[in-house]
């Protein structure tokens, strides 16, 4: 594994970090693990908000510089970088502030008996995270910011991609105030991830990533009897069932499916358009995904894999309707998949990169039925000018989210994650920090 900074859009390698020695990965845990004790119990609820709440401030103080090296790390669209910054602050201040209400004792009414009961949170002890490239500083927000409230110290191992980033984010929290070892950044081999899962002072795991690391980290975490949180991608649905401006309606499907050059877990990646706007919807679309997507794809290994993805569907009967750019090192044109069938592999992949399959459905039935037959479950898209329509719909959707008539819509205070293949556990909002929590039972008898 070589951790190293390649500029996405000429392929130039800027900067190489050294993996870490198996010395320096034990030495990280040592310093995590050593810092939990006084983080957790010595450190006031307080004072650590109030250091996450100096977090947020610095993100917002350094925006141009943060944002900058997200497009130089993985190639996202600039004004989605300088987005990416402000949900991380968000996200810290979030929780900065709501670290009393989500934190307070819980009172429990008794059944029988006298005295009281209340649930009191606390921490659990040295949590790893593994995180993905795709938004190398939100991901991580969303992990380390209500965990380092809740008192939980954290050892963050980052995608080989966006090692500089990792850096600059551990000093961010240095520089805030934190501890030394509240927070520390290490850059393990896979070897040595296996080895802090089986260590006892790693009480979680979380992980945003593929279903075959998902899967590899929940066995050995199994073996251990360790907490995992997982997220491992999407085939998200976007469901067009109704519109009275099909403009807008097309202009939110092409939102959904390029932001982020197409490589979001939780973009729109199946458009399943009822048969009577099928044909309008589908020219529309053909002709923005043809000039929507102007950055490139996180590195040539990324763009070579949906292009074998692609090539195989077209290969197995798909239709292609691509753009006029050329395939080239990591940039890949945006595309349009049609007459995809369930015999198809592309059927039950998710196409990580500028390229969407368009489905045709007979009605709301069958739009329902095509999109929950995907071994994935994370978030969906429903539009329609039927309000009623529209909850109806979302009950009936196999996923951890439907947003309804919009996109962009997530928020620190909303949950996050999703079902079936696509994970357990949830990050954001109040359920973010009920996940790796000591719900203590305090039962007094008078």
């Amino acid at each position: 594994m070589e951790y190293a900074v390649t500029n996405p859009a000429t392929g130039e390698v800027v900067e190489t970090y050294p993996t870490a020695t198996d010395e320096q990965a034990a030495a990280a845990l040592d310093k995590a693990a050593g810092a939990f004790p006084t983080w957790s119990k010595q450190t006031s609820r307080e004072e650590r908000a109030r250091l996450i709440s100096r977090v947020a401030e610095i993100y917002t103080e350094r925006l141009d510089e943060l944002a900058d090296l997200i497009v130089l790390e993985m190639g996202k669209p600039r004004e989605e970088a300088v987005g990416e910054i402000e949900l991380s602050a968000a996200i810290y201040q979030y929780y900065a502030d709501n670290a009393e209400k989500f934190l307070a004792d819980e009172p429990i009414e008794l059944l029988a008996g006298t005295g009281d009961a209340l649930i009191r949170r606390s921490g659990i002890g040295t949590l790893l995270g593994i995180m993905p490239w795709n938004f190398p500083m939100y991901q991580i927000a969303r992990f380390a910011a209500p965990n380092l409230v809740l008192g939980n110290t954290i050892l963050l191992k980052p995608a080989p991609e966006c090692p500089r980033s990792a850096a600059v984010i551990e000093q961010i929290f240095h520089d805030a105030g934190l501890p030394e070892g509240a927070y520390v950044n290490v850059l393990a081999t896979i070897d040595q991830v296996s080895t802090y899962i089986a260590d006892p002072r790693i009480q979680g795991i979380s992980l945003t990533g593929s279903e075959r690391a998902g899967s590899s980290v929940a066995e050995q975490a199994g073996k251990h009897l360790k907490k995992v949180v997982l997220e491992l991608g999407g085939s998200d649905p976007f469901i067009v069932l109704s519109t009275n401006d099909m403009d807008a309606t097309v202009e939110a499907a092409v939102g959904a499916r390029a932001g982020n050059t197409g490589q979001a877990c939780n973009g729109g990646k199946r458009m399943i358009v009822v048969e009577d706007l099928y044909d309008e919807f589908l020219e529309k679309f053909n002709a923005a995904m043809k000039v929507a997507i102007e950055t490139p794809m996180v590195n040539e290994a990324a763009a070579k894999n949906l292009a074998k993805q692609v090539d195989t569907a077209v290969e197995q009967g798909a239709t292609l309707t691509s753009g006029d750019g050329e395939r080239k090192g990591a940039w890949f044109p945006g595309g349009v998949l049609t007459d995809i069938t369930p015999d198809d592999d592309a059927f039950t992949q998710e196409l990580f990169g500028p390229v969407a399959m368009v489905f045709k459905a007979a009605n709301e039935e069958d739009a329902v039925e095509l999109a929950n037959n995907t071994p994935f479950g994370l978030g969906s898209y429903v539009f329609t000018t039927d309000a009623e329509q529209a909850q109806r719909v979302a009950d009936q959707i196999e996923a951890g989210m439907v947003f309804i008539n919009g996109i962009d819509a997530d928020g620190a205070e909303l949950p996050f994650g999703g079902v079936k293949r696509s994970g357990f556990g949830r990050e954001l909002g109040k359920y973010g920090i009920e996940e790796f929590v000591n719900k203590k039972l305090i039962r007094t008898v008078e």
